[in-house]
């Protein structure tokens, strides 16, 4: 009999699931601030998605707001309104909020096929065609795609979300002749604005680009009045690899895997071959700036253009997500070596002023200008979680979680969570004073009142750095499935917080606050398995590990230290639950 005051580690069977060895942990623990502060957020989300939802959605799920195209706010806003959702869902919240983003998909597919705007070319007949966006760019795109590409965190198995991520990949693979998008030739995709109804290849009108006309507003179209010239590729097209990491995350099948290597291959190529500077125009011949002279920095949303206002360049967004995927597939450093010469490059031409640092944002014929503060730090957390070099380190030293991973920032995870829990206070007393109208309502409105906080959750129970709402795949160290409701995500009661990383380690401390009934735990290492388990440790005893899951069995009121090493990225990774992964 093991004492209730001790750690017991066992390896047994186990009635619900049968793939791996079991940790039991007895040793009685009080449940720490953060473990009930997580737990807290994890209700608070879904209580206040439920009110988000009852105020902006209709009975049919339709957002109650003004339907326009384009990128002052458009069909990708009305998703993006729920843009962590989903995520919220996966890492542990009540089924309910995915029933409440369910409804807003559904009725958003049905809302945006039947709006029209007749200036635009490629919506005339419907802004959405066969469930996506007809034709535009991925800035948009992606942000309307997020909480879509993170249902398969939590609804892997679900036929129509399945067929749905083949079809949307096909549009990108160059599977389906009705949406040419990509050139396999020159392994470009052809233009800046692609969708279900391929690219748009002729200039680009102020229309397409903004939508109709709106009272009173003519700068929503003066803009983008020099915005024509969208021939080409941009790295803001590689956001569609998601499409294809997602289909094979799905699916296994190998195809969706081959063109995302082959298409962020050909990219990383072209950012080597030119400096280690990521080009913002890529002709439909295939050479660097085809379109825009020769010019790298050429090129809307680029280095060295955005219509009429602002320093918008979207140079990383695309290639942090293509890279990050193609570096999970294969655990090839070959492709951050881009992302990295990149910062390289921006940090040798750095300007420090009053004490800050600050990066160029531009480049141009007159070379580097339009100097910032840095707004890079989720890709540099991003390089340093994926390759723990400490050159990767060195920017980011000061940064919060990660000073908390190294030991030196022992309040955070307490802060973090009660930050979180005050944004999702604000943002309910926000959606319940806003006196707009579906009539006036523009389809972003609603998001500056999304109440449903994810971040500090990322960080302190995956290990995961924040995927952010463009459209990205997750990252995590580990994560977590209930055997007993059969369903991703923390058990009911039990909160993790991931203490340490390191290249093959991760401390994790797991609690069950309930002092009544014990839980039952998964715990799988990887967002997707990619990861090997060789052991955990708890308690000072051993045991070995040879797959990339386990099983923790919490008495009531246990908690306990784990300390688990494994081999990363060196598993075929898969969205499919423990329970069904068959030795993937």
């Amino acid at each position: 009999m093991i004492s209730r005051t001790l750690c017991a580690i066992l390896l047994i069977s186990s009635t619900a699931w049968s793939g791996g060895p079991v940790v039991v942990i007895e040793r009685p623990m009080p449940a720490p601030d953060w473990a009930l502060a997580q737990r807290a957020l994890l209700r608070a989300n879904a209580e206040a998605a439920a009110e988000f939802a009852a105020k902006y959605l209709d009975d049919r799920g339709f957002l109650r707001c003004v339907e326009r195209w384009g990128g002052n706010d458009g069909p990708d806003d009305a998703m993006e309104n729920f843009h962590n959702w989903t995520l919220a869902y996966a890492l542990g919240a009540p089924e309910s909020i995915l029933g409440l983003f369910e409804k807003a998909w559904e009725g958003h597919l049905i809302q945006y096929t039947r709006a029209r705007a007749p200036s635009v070319e490629m919506a005339r007949e419907g802004m959405y065609f066969r469930e996506f966006i007809t034709a535009f760019d991925w800035e948009h795109n992606g942000e309307g795609l997020a909480a879509f590409l993170f249902y398969g965190l939590g609804r892997p198995d679900e036929p129509v979300y399945i067929q749905r991520m083949r079809r949307f990949a096909g549009f990108y693979t160059g599977e389906d002749p009705t949406a040419p998008n990509y050139d396999p030739k020159h392994k470009i995709i052809r233009s800046l604005h692609n969708g279900s109804r391929g690219p748009k290849l002729t200039p680009a009108t102020v229309y397409d680009w903004g939508g109709e006309p709106v009272a009173g507003h003519p700068e929503r179209l003066e803009r983008y009045s020099t915005a024509s010239n969208i021939r080409g590729d941009h790295p803001l097209n590689l956001c569609a690899t998601a499409l294809a990491m997602n289909a094979y995350l799905l699916t296994g099948e190998e195809r969706y895997r081959d063109w995302l290597l082959e298409y962020a291959g050909a990219w990383r190529d072209r950012v080597l071959a030119n400096g280690g500077n990521i080009p913002t125009n890529i002709g439909l011949d295939g050479r660097i700036g085809g379109e825009w002279g020769g010019k790298w920095y050429g090129g809307v949303f680029g280095w060295d253009f955005w219509p009429q206002e602002s320093g918008r360049n979207y140079f990383k967004r695309g290639p942090r997500i293509a890279f990050g995927s193609a570096f999970l597939l294969t655990g090839d450093d070959g492709y951050l070596e881009p992302l990295r010469r990149q910062m390289r490059n921006l940090y040798a031409v750095r300007r420090v002023e009053n004490g800050r640092v600050l990066l160029p944002n531009k480049h141009g014929d007159q070379g580097w200008y339009g100097y910032i503060p840095n707004r890079h730090r989720d890709l540099e957390r991003d390089l340093y979680l994926w390759s723990f070099r400490d050159a990767d380190l060195e920017p980011i030293r000061d940064d919060p979680w990660l000073a908390f991973l190294a030991g030196r920032n022992a309040g955070y995870p307490g802060e973090a969570l009660r930050a979180e829990l005050g944004r999702v206070r604000a943002a309910v007393a926000g959606l319940r004073a806003d006196a707009s109208t579906p009539d006036t309502r523009a389809s972003d409105d609603p998001q500056r009142f999304n109440p449903v906080a994810t971040t500090a959750l990322l960080n302190l129970t995956l290990g995961a750095n924040d995927p952010g709402s463009i459209g990205n795949i997750l990252h995590a160290r580990v994560r977590y499935f209930d055997p007993v409701a059969r369903r991703a995500g923390l058990a009911p009661d039990v909160a993790a917080l991931v203490e340490s990383l390191r290249e093959r380690e991760v401390v994790l401390t797991l609690v069950n606050t309930n002092p009544v009934h014990a839980r039952r735990l998964i715990v799988q290492l990887g967002a997707y398995a990619e990861h090997h388990g060789e052991s955990v440790t708890v308690g000072g005893r051993r045991m070995n590990l040879d797959g990339p899951h386990f099983e923790v069995r919490l008495a009531p009121g246990a908690g306990e230290r784990l300390t688990i090493t494994m081999r990363r990225y060196a598993r075929r990774p898969t969205l499919a639950f423990p329970w069904d992964q068959n030795g993937r």
